[in-house]
């Protein structure tokens, strides 16, 4: 590390113009050709991916997405002759785009039951030729826009559906919020506009390749449509904070009289190692999604951890170029002042952190009890988290998607939003006869409001047909009424109609599609976590020699993780607190979200765990003192920790306003989960518990110190020489020097 620390900074104009290029490059080449990004589940073993690969290959034009075009008057009656000519001439228009299959208006012969009772409201079953996720978002744009174009003059129209909601767009750039506010943070901690600017520039060129490299690897890849926002702010919260590290690092040095090669190679080789060890990490966990077997999520991590994996490589070659351009500019005016005078420093560790550790020395066991005791009652709503999928009412209320919901849920009832679909393969009239018995039943289960006519769709090429039919549930897709009506209706009613009559009915359609995936990443959760788990704590163990530091910071990972689902939990299912984040619907927790969460969190924590006990590990070699060493790491790294959270904090937040319900999840759950893991979990409840053990943090048997690599995180830990009496630049190049004490 010390090797490439020296050769970046004296090559540091071949690294920048490096960096350009590649970015310019990867930009131009990523803007020609363009993304490919796709919402593919393919759940293989579930009843609703058989359902629709069935339809796929015998009845292709009923097998494309299925949208709803709402209309409706506020006087009057949808059936009024000036009312229906007008929608009727909008559907015409709808029926006649090139990705249409099919409109079932509510005009036709059959479609009395697509007008409620009031006669206000009214609905089309759109099918489209294919999948939404092959559907463009200027196709999305095309179709509703043709539908609203018929809205006016007392009409509304609305539509309802996946292509829909790929056509809802926010206009809020949470990206830029974030920048903003970790730019301010950063000018708190450092006093410093340009050393303030310093973490954002690497993490922006950093961002800018990441991003354009996962836009072209989408195009080989399936990355869900969140993949490139989701990756940008992982990767602005990562990127800012491993920059912050190495920064604050290179500007103790040089407080404590280095030269500047010396500071830079210094930070490089102790917090510079630590960044990458956690980088790795955060990456491992990421691709730890893999043994969910689930693709969908497959593109999502991959995108997530190049993007670290840049901002890493950022840190660790950019950043240390772009500090020897700068020198001592780093610092604050007084820091500089104080330098040109000889008055150097000898603690990294001052002011109200050294004060906080002399509380934490005095009582460690009542200080770490009460701190776990917090995260416990914070985390108690997770033991009662509903997995499942958001629906349109939970969309932001000005949406086509959002309205179309609430029209549809006034007229006919929530359950119109999401029906089930009834798919199975029939030949001859005695199995559409099974089928129709089958539809039967099932309309009369609790809970079932409506079954649509058995459709039998004629096979290609002489195969036998489908047979087709809707289930409207009373409850909305996201209800549990409608998750306990599609086990009852899988597990019992369905089987016995169709019992000894070898016709398979399968229920499929979206809201199935979403149980299925629930279910799927709810039964491999566990093994997911014990494999991140597991993993983390045998690099922790080969890195500190030690087993009670690796089992202490899965625990405490583990809290940090329940805690910040507790959070979701509370706010987005129990709705507390929900309308001061400006939420105005409940609902449960979107079903890849913990295991999302999870991945990033786990990664995040250990950032922080590797970056405060990699401190500690390094006065533990110079003193053997645990106490010592525990109270001189935290006093040092404390407060670049917590400004650290507090960008990712600001980050995270900013996704509270992004207008969609998982980017709101995913930006409270992770902001809150920063939060508490910085604020209570790292200093707090670790260093605590780190004096509470003593000398046994840093025991290994024998027997696995001969069996494990040795990783070296903490760099050179002999110790610091008695700072001169000035600055030393006489080893480096002339344009190194350090900059005069004048602004």
């Amino acid at each position: 590390m010390r090797t490439l620390a020296r050769w970046c900074v004296t090559h540091r104009r071949l690294v920048l113009v490096g960096w350009l290029v590649a970015l310019i490059g990867l930009t131009v080449i990523s803007q020609s050709a363009g993304t490919a990004y796709e919402d593919s589940f393919n759940l293989k073993g579930t009843q609703s991916f058989e359902a629709q690969d069935l339809l796929e290959k015998s009845a292709p034009k009923a097998s494309g997405d299925s949208e709803q075009v709402v209309i409706a008057v506020t006087a009057g009656r949808v059936t009024n002759p000036a009312v229906r000519a007008r929608a009727q001439a909008m559907l015409a228009k709808v029926a006649a785009l090139s990705d249409v299959a099919s409109v079932a208006s509510p005009y036709g012969a059959s479609g009395a039951a697509q007008i409620s009772p009031s006669g206000q409201i009214a609905f089309a079953n759109v099918t489209l030729t294919k999948q939404a996720v092959k559907i463009s978002t200027s196709q999305a744009q095309q179709f509703v826009n043709t539908a609203q174009a018929g809205a006016g003059n007392g009409l509304e129209v609305e539509v309802e559906g996946q292509v829909a909601e790929a056509a809802n767009k926010s206009s809020i750039s949470t990206v830029g919020l974030g920048a903003f506010a970790a730019l301010i943070v950063l000018l708190v901690v450092f006093g410093s506009l340009l050393a303030a600017a310093l973490p954002l520039i690497t993490a922006g060129v950093a961002l800018g390749a990441g991003t354009a490299t996962i836009g072209l690897l989408s195009h080989v890849i399936n990355m869900a449509s969140f993949s490139s926002q989701l990756s940008l702010l992982i990767g602005l919260g990562v990127g800012v904070d491993y920059a912050l590290f190495i920064v604050t690092r290179y500007r103790q040095g040089l407080q404590r009289g280095k030269s500047i090669e010396e500071a830079i190679t210094d930070a490089l080789d102790t917090s510079g190692r630590a960044v990458m060890f956690a980088g790795t990490t955060v990456c491992i966990a990421l691709l730890g999604m893999f043994v969910l077997g689930v693709s969908f999520l497959y593109g999502v991590a991959i995108a997530a951890s190049v993007v670290v994996l840049f901002t890493v490589f950022a840190a660790l070659t950019l950043l240390p170029a772009v500090l020897g351009f700068f020198g001592t500019r780093v610092l604050g005016r007084k820091a500089r002042r104080a330098l040109s005078d000889g008055r150097l420093t000898t603690s990294d560790g001052a002011g109200w952190w050294e004060r906080w550790t002399h509380v934490l020395q005095a009582r460690p066991a009542v200080v770490a009890t009460a701190a776990a005791l917090v995260m416990v009652v914070i985390a108690i709503p997770f033991f009662s988290m509903r997995l499942g999928s958001s629906d349109a009412g939970s969309d932001p209320s000005g949406t086509t998607t959002r309205k179309a919901y609430d029209l549809l849920a006034k007229g006919f009832g929530p359950g119109y939003n999401g029906p089930l679909q009834l798919v199975a393969q029939v030949n001859g009239p005695g199995q559409q006869a099974v089928f129709a018995k089958v539809t039967t039943a099932v309309a009369h289960t609790k809970g079932v409001v409506r079954v649509t006519a058995p459709v039998t769709i004629p096979g290609r090429d002489g195969a036998p047909g489908v047979a087709t039919a809707e289930v409207y549930p009373v409850g909305s897709p996201q209800a549990a009424s409608t998750s306990s009506l599609l086990s009852t209706l899988r597990g019992q009613v369905v089987p016995k109609a169709s019992a000894g009559s070898g016709v398979d009915v399968l229920i499929g359609g979206q809201t199935a599609i979403f149980a299925d995936f629930s279910s799927v990443l709810s039964g491999k959760l566990p093994l997911f976590i014990g494999m991140v788990v597991l993993l983390s704590f045998l690099l922790l163990t080969a890195v500190f020699r030690s087993l009670v530091i690796p089992a202490t910071a899965a625990i405490m990972n583990l809290l940090s993780a329940g805690a910040a689902f507790g959070v979701i939990t509370a706010v987005f299912q129990f709705g507390w607190l929900a309308s001061l984040f400006g939420i105005d619907s409940t609902g449960p927790i979107e079903a890849f979200i913990p295991v999302m969460m999870f991945a990033i969190l786990f990664g995040l924590s250990m950032d922080y765990e590797v970056f405060l006990v990699t401190r500690i590990y390094e006065e533990w070699h110079k003193t053997h003192d645990n106490r010592l060493a525990v109270t001189r790491g935290l006093a040092a790294t404390g407060r670049t920790i917590t400004a650290a959270a507090a960008i990712m904090i600001f980050v995270f937040g900013s996704f509270i306003l992004g207008g969609q319900v998982i980017i709101e999840m995913f930006g409270l759950g992770l902001a809150s989960a920063v939060l508490l893991d910085a604020l209570i979990v790292r200093s707090i409840l670790v260093p605590a518990l780190m004096l509470m053990f003593g000398k046994a943090n840093w025991a290994l048997p024998r027997s696995l110190e001969r069996l494990l690599p040795h990783l070296n995180v903490e760099g050179d830990v002999s110790e610091d020489p008695e700072p001169t009496s000035e600055p030393n630049p006489t080893t480096l190049p002339r344009d190194l020097t350090p900059a005069p004490s004048a602004a």
